[in-house]
């Protein structure tokens, strides 16, 4: 995927869903434990150097997977290069479980995921589809496919 590098930095001065000082370890070979400011902003991951303001990093959010290495730290990982990990040291336990769900709700996949739910149970208990209102109930992205039935066609 390709980024434009103005617009990313633009994003990275957004306000961010959560931010801190973490110890961040690269996946590279030799690479070291280093105090960076981390901020979560829609679904990426930028990080910078204490003392600057434009990111020095990003990492898109999406088919990763988020893992809690021990009580303070936790890694991310892409599911195309598993072998390759992102290294963060938290403060507390506290702090690194809420950036473990942050980033994982962070994802579209997972709103995506979350919206088929809610629009399958609203449809359920009411028997319309609400996105139906919109005009973008046939839309593919909104559609289910990890074997669930689809949604019966509205009553007539």
């Amino acid at each position: 995927m390709r980024f434009n590098e103005k617009e990313l930095i633009f994003l990275s001065r957004q306000p961010s869903e959560r931010a801190a000082e973490l110890g961040m370890k690269g996946p590279k070979k030799g690479d070291v434990m280093k105090r960076r400011l981390v901020k979560l902003i829609v679904n990426f991951l930028f990080y910078f150097r204490t003392d600057e303001e434009e990111p020095i990093g990003a990492l898109l959010l999406e088919q990763c997977r988020v893992e809690r290495e021990d009580d303070m730290a936790f890694s991310i990982a892409f599911l195309d290069e598993a072998e390759r990990k992102y290294l963060f040291e938290c403060d507390s336990q506290e702090q690194c479980l809420e950036w473990i769900d942050a980033i994982i709700k962070a994802s579209y996949e997972f709103m995506r995921k979350n919206l088929i739910f809610y629009r399958s149970e609203i449809h359920r208990l009411t028997g319309k589809d609400p996105l139906e209102q919109y005009g973008i109930s046939d839309e593919t992205r909104f559609q289910v496919s990890s074997g669930l039935p689809p949604l019966p066609p509205p009553p007539t």
